[in-house]
């Protein structure tokens, strides 16, 4: 890492934290809730990306990466967003030697309708990999919570919906059984919480909740209203603060609903009018994003990335990639986006 990028010394996770907390710094703080790995990062780690996601270890050493090679104020865990979805029975195809490194996907639905959901009693740490990832928290906490955030990330109800049943099957069902629907996002937004909660008592600092399928940019302002909204408060309620909603596509049309959860901040891509999210929150309530990470992180030119900082830093509390990061993004645009948001001016 280029000497004018070392970690500084934990004066950026005290920025990050404090303004999680309610505390303006002057800074403009780039860290991310979300996967925030690449391919030729993790390459440093010594490990293919499919062999990360079940070994503590691994995967917090992978994490960790985000803050060695590029600087970020963060680290995040796990690296896929298959973690709940096999603690309720899904198998998970972790792309084992695929070239390019490829993010782990459920191959197969496990379910045909969303009212056969069926949880297991068990505590939930006992389920799937949680405990691989609470265990890896507690690693990173160890090796280097002094200097950087600690974050975990769940999926909304919605979107974990979407890993146990078909989408179009889904969408079939909230028009013939909204009733059933909505029961079991219910059982969803109570079983995501509790998994949360693991994480919280292994050590990490915050939790972002990240709906990306349930997005009112993908599934409509009217399912989102009708199936997603109140789940989803639900599990946000759940949580302690701070917590941060992701949320992928263009959400002007929603920004009204999104300031009234309980997200003390609300994460956007480059879809979304920046200008008018800042506007449209409510008071107190921070903004983050809204870098394109498959677009200029992923293709762009560092060049390209410092712009998009510098316009994001217009609106934005914090630069984060709007959503998970593409894993072959080059180095580069990853160090550019980084010194482009410490080299902003003051609040």
């Amino acid at each position: 890492m280029p000497a004018n990028l070392q970690p500084l010394a934990g004066a950026e996770r005290a920025a990050a934290l404090g303004l999680l907390r309610g505390v303006r710094p002057a800074s403009r703080p780039c860290f991310s809730g979300l996967c925030s790995v690449t391919a030729a990062g993790l390459a440093r780690s010594g490990a293919h990306f499919s062999a990360v996601h079940a070994d503590a270890h691994k995967l917090a050493a992978a994490a960790a990466t985000s803050r060695d090679v590029f600087g970020m104020a963060s680290v995040s865990v796990p690296l896929d967003l298959c973690v709940e979805a096999e603690a309720l029975g899904a198998q998970v195809d972790f792309c084992a030697g695929a070239e390019p490194a490829q993010y782990a996907r459920v191959p197969q639905f496990p379910l045909t309708k969303l009212s056969q959901l069926q949880i297991d009693p068990r505590p939930v740490a006992e389920l799937g990999r949680v405990s691989v990832v609470a265990q890896a928290i507690r690693l990173l906490v160890q090796s280097v919570g002094q200097q950087a955030l600690v974050g975990a990330w769940v999926p909304g109800p919605f979107t974990l919906a979407l890993y146990l049943v078909d989408g179009d099957a889904l969408l079939n069902q909230i028009v013939e059984e909204p009733a059933a629907v909505s029961a079991g996002l219910q059982q969803l937004a109570d079983f995501i919480a509790r998994v949360a909660r693991v994480y919280l008592a292994a050590g990490a600092d915050f939790i972002t909740v990240h709906e990306m399928g349930g997005s009112p940019g993908y599934v409509g302002l009217r399912t989102f209203r009708r199936v997603v909204q109140a789940p989803l408060q639900q599990l946000l309620q759940a949580l302690p603060a701070p917590r941060v909603l992701s949320m992928c596509g263009k959400l002007d049309a929603a920004l009204g609903l999104l300031a009234g959860l309980a997200a003390e901040a609300i994460n956007i891509d480059h879809l979304t009018d920046a200008a008018a999210a800042r506007a449209a929150l409510a008071p107190g309530q921070l903004l983050f994003g809204n870098i394109d990470p498959a677009g200029v992180l992923a293709h762009g030119t560092p060049a390209q990335v410092q712009q998009a900082v510098l316009a994001a830093a217009e609106h934005v509390d914090a630069i984060w990639p709007g959503c998970d990061l593409d894993l072959s993004a080059p180095d580069a645009n990853l160090l550019a986006m980084v010194a482009a948001a410490r080299q902003l001016p003051p609040n």
